[in-house]
């Protein structure tokens, strides 16, 4: 019989469909229009020696002179402007305001043809040491209540170059979506006394059913209502609410966590499509007793439909414990991935 599980972050339903539950593997994408990427693209403004193509850098993070490891510059179509003030205007039931804010693009690698999952670890981190940085920055733009860091990977998550990217975001205001996770989980803290996620990590750990992975400092798994196929959620074991409070060693764990989870799932699912995105306190509540910030992996393996629009509700045909144990049985190399090919995954 079908199930239906609550979000316990959120209170929203999810249906899951064990009716006509597929296996994981049968989620594997079949890719027709996949093609060989070159290491270097003349007409990539993202590539090494093509710097000029691209808007000025606003930072760098390099070992030998003149040749980087990760970069940063401004997003050439940027949403928001950088110029400005965030001035309201309210008309009767019209509220508007500037459309000021950051919007950053961040080159992972100077490869060309090279994913987060093909890089090594050290080279995730170096990422995640950016990521850090670019959001302490934002952060102290005055103008700046709320930063999101995120990655679009591939055609179907609305990539729109291929050269490894992520961005980041920086708005005036606090996202409707994000006050309901903050006021759910200050409720909680409320009736409780205790933090809602490191409760549900706690219980995750015990479980040890959608345990994807567990390290010293954080844990992947499955949600226990996630809305998608796969959803996996990379939670920091320390509460922290805000991602910019990370320390080195924290940074260094996280690389190897997020490394190891999209090689697994490029290993196990043919390199889907996948957003990813770090959900952090807005921060007026950077030290918020009850929050916890966290990194949502979603790959892009079945559509959003009439009855999703229509009801919010969303229904996921993979049951999450079989998805954190194919997850679990697909077995990388240590080290850098360089050019993966995907491997025979045993059937869960």
């Amino acid at each position: 019989m079908p199930e239906l599980r609550q979000n316990p972050f959120t209170k929203e339903w999810v249906i899951i469909a064990t009716e006509r539950a597929k296996r994981p593997e049968e989620l594997r994408v079949k890719r027709g229009d996949k093609h060989e990427l070159p290491r270097y693209s003349p007409s990539c403004p993202f590539c090494p020696g093509n710097e000029h193509l691209a808007p000025p850098e606003l930072s760098r993070l390099a070992y030998e002179p003149g040749k980087w490891s990760v970069r940063v510059i401004p997003n050439k179509f940027a949403a928001l402007s950088f110029e400005g003030e965030p001035t309201r205007k309210i008309e009767r039931s019209r509220r508007t305001l500037n459309g000021v804010g950051i919007h950053e693009v961040i080159v992972e690698t100077p490869d060309h043809d090279l994913n987060l999952a093909q890089l090594g670890d050290h080279q995730v981190t170096d990422v995640m040491r950016v990521y850090r940085e670019r959001y302490r920055s934002a952060c102290e733009d005055p103008r700046v209540v709320h930063v999101t860091l995120f990655k679009n990977h591939g055609v179907g998550a609305g990539t729109s170059l291929e050269h490894p990217h992520s961005q980041l975001i920086a708005t005036p205001v606090i996202s409707h979506q994000v006050r309901e996770r903050m006021y759910e989980s200050l409720r909680h803290y409320d009736e409780y006394g205790e933090c809602i996620f490191c409760e549900a990590i706690k219980e995750e750990l015990i479980d040890g059913a959608r345990i994807v992975l567990a390290t010293d400092h954080f844990v992947a798994l499955e949600s226990y209502a996630s809305p998608t196929p796969f959803s996996t959620h990379i939670y920091p074991r320390r509460h922290l609410a805000c991602f910019g409070d990370v320390t080195d060693d924290e940074l260094t764990d996280l690389g190897y966590t997020l490394r190891t989870l999209l090689a697994k799932l490029y290993l196990g699912l043919d390199d889907p499509d996948y957003n990813f995105t770090i959900r952090s306190a807005p921060k007026e509540s950077r030290n918020a007793p009850y929050y916890h910030w966290y990194l949502s992996v979603i790959p892009r393996l079945t559509r959003v439909a009439g009855f999703e629009l229509g009801s919010g509700m969303f229904i996921n045909v993979v049951l999450p414990e079989k998805a954190a144990e194919f997850l679990r049985n697909v077995k990388i190399e240590n080290g850098a991935l360089s050019r993966l090919t995907p491997a025979n995954i045993p059937s869960v």
